[in-house]
């Protein structure tokens, strides 16, 4: 297989969830002791969410740049972010490397169409929701995509960074975002996206009376399917 190379730490714990779901589903796949060959640099989650937040784009851009620089030195043939949220300069990040990148907003656009859906609710952080690059990106592949009210945003936000960044789930919190999934269902949302890699860890399809499109697993088997693809061909 390709050695698959993750910018992690942003945060922690959903590269915890990228290892364990690529690690297990290799396993799977080859049986016995196997473990794919992965290599990781993780990053300061402080740093890069107050980049984000001062939209300090050139400087977070440069530090991913290194991130994937060092990846590919550490003999990396495929690189993935294990985040959504500085997928805002995925199209930068991937020319300043001469190895593939995988997108997660693609990965997640196939698994929306194997489905025939068209109109797809958003929860993510705050820059998520608010800067547009899921929906000019999901938009390729007509698909519209809407988010919630500027409060349930604030709400969706303030879990994520309060919360799940900590792995405290909460039943609360739950009920919290199922309550902003149904809004999103009576705006027409024939769907939704768990666009922040921590949110899994709250909501699975068996809380949701809508599809839920887990970003985490959907990116993580997307990028192994690709190092994978020599081998089954």
């Amino acid at each position: 297989m390709k050695k698959i190379g993750i910018i992690g730490g942003l945060s922690s714990e959903s590269t915890i969830e990228y290892y364990r779901l690529l690690v297990r589903q290799y396993n799977k796949i080859k049986g016995g002791l196997s473990s794919p060959d992965i290599i990781i640099d993780s990053l300061d989650l402080e740093t890069l969410t107050n980049q984000m937040q001062n939209k300090n784009y050139p400087e977070m851009l440069a530090n991913l740049k290194q991130a994937a620089k060092n990846l590919v030195a550490g003999g990396a043939e495929v690189v993935i972010m294990a985040t959504n949220t500085p997928h805002i300069v995925f199209e930068e990040l991937q020319k300043s490397i001469s190895i593939p990148m995988i997108s997660i907003m693609e990965a997640t656009a196939h698994k929306i169409l194997e489905k025939k859906l068209n109109k797809i609710g958003l929860l993510g952080t705050r820059f998520t929701m608010q800067t547009g690059y899921y929906h000019k990106a999901l938009k390729k592949f007509n698909i519209e995509v809407i988010v919630p009210e500027l409060e349930d945003q604030n709400l969706i936000d303030k879990i994520i960074y309060e919360e799940l960044v900590y792995h405290t789930i909460t039943q609360e919190s739950k009920e919290i975002y199922l309550e902003i999934i149904g809004k999103l269902q009576e705006s027409g949302a024939q769907g939704v996206i768990l666009g922040c890699t921590e949110i899994p860890l709250l909501i699975k399809q068996e809380d949701s009376p809508i599809p839920v499109f887990d970003t985490t697993t959907n990116h993580a088997l997307a990028v192994l399917q690709f190092a994978l693809a020599e081998e089954e061909d």
